[in-house]
């Protein structure tokens, strides 16, 4: 008890004190400050004219309140400056500037921008930056910005309502008009890339020579329904689609070479066009490929493919090539799908071997 009325006391005598240096700054007509301590306002030494201060050092034990920052700003919960900061911005939750930011911003929950940020944006949740930010954005959750002129790095998401001129980092979701680049967990958005669309399942843009997913959807680019087969008599049923260069594979089908099981396939993976000459091109994909029947039976098969396509008109193209296989499976299973190997192991629990094939096809483009 005698320590809790002791903290008390301390806490009122520190109360008074900060009122006291209020009530004197409250005649002062000084717009600058090169020290400013506080609880919150107008508990501090800058007391009810704090909003007209310009301040080297703040201190304070919940929230500051001043014109300007040219120093470092401190404050167990909200940095809140009306106009500029230079320097360092420390806050528990937020920083919150009305125009332009110079220097490092950090914050346990936000960094809020009302014009321009130059420099260093870290915090726990999010930065926003209404205007440009030309330094880097780092956030647990999301990254807001008109433009940015430097990398993004988001749990979630980053967006900029136009340019990102550096690299979109996120977990989910990465959006901006013209881009350098983008690797999202998810999907990305943009109107033109000039670098890689890097993305767990969907790319969007106008012009993107470079996106990696599974599904790219690129107004310049191209997209195809293919129905292929292969040396295992697995024939597949596909989407591909992408840019100039790289594209995605996504399919489904049905094997009809083994009479034990009623194997159901699908595959995905990347591949890459190479155009030699007129209507004549090499197609190189990487391709993971399964075959189930959704109960015991399970065949896994990881393929290279090197494949000339001639096109013939406008919308149809014919293809066929060689390929490399590397397969797994439990030996219970016992699938005769393939006779030679280049390579098998006998020693291991599971069936492994690689062979020779081929992929074969045609398909439409859209």
């Amino acid at each position: 008890m005698k320590n809790l009325r002791f903290c008390a006391a301390k806490a009122a005598l520190l109360s008074i004190f900060l009122f006291g240096l209020s009530l004197v700054s409250f005649g002062q007509h000084d717009s600058t400050s090169v020290v400013h301590f506080g609880l919150i306002y107008p508990l501090s030494t800058n007391g009810k004219h704090a909003a007209s201060y310009t301040n080297q050092f703040s201190l304070h034990a919940i929230a500051g309140l001043s014109r300007s920052e040219t120093g470092v700003a401190i404050a167990g919960a909200a940095n809140m400056i009306k106009q500029d900061a230079s320097g360092l911005q420390m806050a528990g939750a937020v920083n919150l500037i009305s125009n332009n930011a110079k220097g490092v911003q950090i914050a346990g929950g936000a960094n809020i921008i009302g014009n321009n940020a130059n420099g260093i944006q870290m915090a726990g949740f999010s930065n926003i930056v209404k205007n440009e930010a030309k330094g880097a954005q780092i956030a647990g959750f999301m990254n807001l910005a008109g433009n940015s002129q430097s990398v993004q790095m988001a749990g979630f998401a980053n967006i900029t309502r136009n340019d990102a001129k550096g690299l979109q980092v996120s977990g989910f979701l990465n959006k901006g008009k013209n881009v350098n680049g983008q690797v999202a967990g998810f999907a990305n958005i943009a109107k033109n890339v000039k670098g890689i669309q890097l993305a767990g399942l969907i790319n969007i843009a106008d012009t993107s020579d470079y996106p990696i997913a599974i599904f790219n959807f690129i107004k310049s680019g191209e997209k195809s329904i293919a129905l292929t087969v292969d040396e295992s008599m697995t024939t597949i049923a596909s989407f591909r689609s992408g840019g100039r260069v790289l594209y995605g594979i996504a399919g489904i089908g049905y094997n009809l070479k083994d009479s034990k099981h009623d194997l159901y396939a699908v595959e995905a993976g990347l591949g890459a066009h190479i155009k030699l000459v007129s209507n004549f091109r090499l197609n190189l994909e990487a391709v993971s490929h399964s075959l189930s029947n959704f109960k015991k039976a399970h065949y896994f098969k990881n393929s290279l493919r090197i494949i000339p396509a001639y096109k013939i008109g406008s919308k149809f193209e014919i293809f066929a090539g060689p390929t490399i296989n590397y397969v797994s499976y439990k030996r219970e299973n016992d699938y005769d799908l393939v006779k030679k190997y280049i390579w098998k192991n006998d020693s291991s629990k599971d069936f492994q071997g690689v062979h020779l094939g081929f992929n074969t096809g045609i398909q439409f483009i859209l």
